[in-house]
């Protein structure tokens, strides 16, 4: 299955990360969130806007703007 961007995720439907298209310090932010390779990610919430939505990831929830969702690809569980 190609990897499509996290963003593009519908709420509720869990994925797992297949890579990260992004470097500096905004891949280092992802990875210090615990968003890595194999990493199982759940959708939850986007504000009235859709910008920016809030995701489950190891336990915690976060919230990315769509711009960084964007770089996060990831395949359906």
């Amino acid at each position: 299955m190609k990897p499509i961007p996290l963003s593009q995720m519908p709420l509720g439907k869990p994925a797992r990360v297949a890579a990260l298209a992004c470097s500096g310090a905004e891949r280092k932010r992802l990875l210090d969130l615990g968003v890595v390779d194999g990493t199982e990610i759940h959708p939850l919430y986007t504000s009235p806007f859709g910008n920016p939505a809030a995701y489950l990831v190891r336990g915690a929830v976060i919230a990315l703007r769509r711009d960084v969702s964007d770089n996060v690809l990831v395949t359906y569980l």
